[in-house]
């Protein structure tokens, strides 16, 4: 079976068997993203509330922690969730949005780097923030240095955490340690649409929650979003109706559509 007949196969066995995961996410995406995991096939729960965070961990899948619109209490929720996950050994996805742009951030993300996440994904400036390899800045949330340049600071990550890293952009880049998956799909004005990176690292939770090879499940996750954003581009007139036809081609992307746009080395 060849990479691309595998990862068309973990696209069906997600939406065969439905994960249900839990999100502590940002409130610019929330809705997006609990559509996109709905749309593959996945149960999204999105819960941060101090009294219960534990229990929703326990219950689900996997987990995801997107730092995006940070607060103290949210932040003792990520940090619960994050122990609990590691302490029960549940995967768990870490979205580091915006490293590196203040110290409240990277304090934060200090402390949820103890637990080991599963995935890390970000785009190469959060990345090369997250390691601490070089003094690269971050625009917003917006990624200000090539993903080609943050392979080296998702080595030293992995070797620090022992998390797949998973750095998003024009080709998004996947590095386990043992090798590197290059994909080359998406379309430029996928930029335009917030938060799809939030959304890449939710449909990331669903995969690592029922494929045993985790490598293998962000390298599907991403094809999937990346190929869809492709497709839906094309019949889409601007970010705003891509945003509705990139769920669409989420729920309806056939085997065919798939196999024929797929671009991974």
């Amino acid at each position: 079976m060849t990479m691309e007949e595998i990862l068309w196969k973990h696209i069906l066995s997600v939406r065969q068997k439905s994960p249900l995961v839990h999100n502590i996410t940002n409130f610019v995406v929330m809705n997006n993203t609990a559509n996109a995991l709905l749309a593959v096939g996945a149960s999204p729960i999105m819960a941060h509330a101090l009294a219960e965070v534990k229990e929703m961990v326990n219950i689900s899948s996997a987990s995801v922690i997107n730092i995006g619109t940070l607060d103290e209490i949210w932040i003792k929720s990520m940090l619960i969730a994050a122990q609990e996950a590691n302490a029960i050994q549940k995967p768990w996805v870490l979205d580091p949005v915006g490293a590196g742009a203040s110290s409240f951030r990277n304090e934060t993300l200090s402390q949820l780097l103890n637990y080991h996440p599963t995935v890390i994904r970000g785009n190469a400036s959060e990345i090369i923030a997250l390691a601490k390899v070089n003094k690269a800045t971050t625009k917003g949330v917006d990624s200000t240095a090539a993903s080609l340049e943050a392979i080296d600071a998702a080595k030293n990550l992995h070797e620090q955490y022992g998390a797949i890293i998973c750095i998003s952009g024009e080709t998004d880049i996947i590095v386990d340690g043992e090798k590197s998956l290059f994909i080359k799909n998406g379309h430029v004005l996928m930029t335009k649409v917030t938060g799809l990176g939030c959304s890449a690292s939710a449909l990331i939770g669903a995969f690592i929650a029922c494929i045993e090879n985790k490598t293998e499940a962000v390298a599907a996750a991403m094809a999937l979003l990346a190929i869809s954003g492709e497709i839906a581009v094309q019949e889409s007139n601007g970010p705003g109706s891509l945003q509705i036809n990139l769920i669409d081609k989420l729920y309806n992307i056939t085997k065919e559509e798939f196999m024929t746009h797929i671009k991974i080395s």
